[in-house]
């Protein structure tokens, strides 16, 4: 019976340090994903000799609200938002990051701390943002809910 008991024991030890682990270790999906992501676009940053990415928010999706929550996510990053507003239409399924400029690096950190969606190479003059951001209803995959 002694035995049993110190089973038991170890039993429910085991799990409450698997979950104390899970939820406050390195291994805490939320608590990574949001490291991972800042630490993503501080290397990205670096290499554009620490210039002020420009990104310009558009919510291709029906749901409102988005691209404000979206905006916050890309700011606590370190990237300045020239605006947020609505794609041309509100049926895109993947979010894209488009690059304005001929040199994509902007663009590319962008992805990078959003998770790596696609990045699009459509350089026209006189923005004023070097990247551009369309929210598709494919968020979930990426890392931009804050």
């Amino acid at each position: 019976m002694r035995a049993l008991t110190m089973l038991l024991g170890v039993i429910v030890l085991a799990l409450a340090g698997s979950w104390a682990w899970a939820r406050f270790g390195p291994h805490d999906p939320i608590g990574a994903m949001r490291t991972l992501a800042r630490g993503a676009a501080g290397s990205a940053a670096a290499p554009a000799a620490q210039r002020v990415i420009r990104v310009e928010v558009l919510n291709g999706t029906r749901e409102g609200g988005v691209g404000n929550r979206v905006a916050s996510y890309l700011r606590e990053g370190g990237f300045h938002v020239v605006g947020v507003g609505n794609a041309d239409r509100s049926d895109y399924f993947a979010t894209l990051v488009v690059a304005r400029s001929d040199d994509p690096s902007a663009a590319r950190a962008v992805a990078r701390y959003l998770g790596s969606p696609p990045v699009i190479l459509q350089a026209r003059g006189g923005d004023a943002a070097d990247v551009s951001l369309v929210i598709g209803s494919d968020r979930s995959r990426v890392r931009i809910e804050p």
